[in-house]
């Protein structure tokens, strides 16, 4: 059975998204949440995410400068009510 998983991104951001691309491999929907803060370009984040875009993950951000799609705090509370599993970072 497919089960839905929501990775928060907080402090630690590369292994958060390495985790989300780990996550992926048993065909589970998964989703991930950058929370309160900017997500910094570098090498291993760029390969993070655009893998995770290969594989048709869903980003969401509360952060303005963030260039994923925008949610406020409470609209991502509400959204994580709706998963099977939330793992933070």
């Amino acid at each position: 059975m497919k089960k839905k998983i929501a990775i928060l991104v907080r402090d630690r951001k590369h292994e958060a998204l390495r985790m989300a691309v780990g996550a992926t491999l048993l065909n589970d929907e998964v989703n991930v949440f950058i929370m309160d803060e900017k997500l910094e370009s570098d090498e291993e984040t760029d390969l993070n995410l655009e893998m995770l875009s290969d594989l048709h993950v869903k980003i969401f951000s509360n952060h303005p400068e963030n260039r994923f799609e925008r949610k406020t705090t409470e609209d991502i509370a509400r959204m994580l009510s709706g998963y099977d599993v939330i793992i933070p970072y």
